[in-house]
């Protein structure tokens, strides 16, 4: 299906993109502009950006996992033990 009439990209499209995207550094934080790049096109119109957005949403490689996604220096941490002297 046709989601970007503008440039023809296709929900095919995105998908791959996203995959690539995520074989490249799982961690990424995908975007419609950084698709639009990785695919080598520019956004025109904007008209198709809402259901570009739910295309990228309805992809199975879309979403990070929390926990990767979260910095270690956020994670939580087991705290220290208090050492007696």
């Amino acid at each position: 299906m046709i989601v970007c009439q503008c440039t023809a990209i296709s929900d095919h499209d995105i998908r791959a993109a996203i995959s690539w995207m995520r074989a490249a550094d799982p961690d990424t934080i995908v975007t419609a502009g950084k698709i639009y790049h990785a695919l080598g096109k520019r956004a025109d119109c904007g008209g198709c950006l809402p259901l570009f957005i739910d295309t990228m949403r309805g992809s199975p490689e879309f979403p990070v996992d929390a926990r990767a996604a979260t910095p270690p220096t956020l994670r939580q941490r087991p705290r220290a033990r208090a050492r007696a002297d």
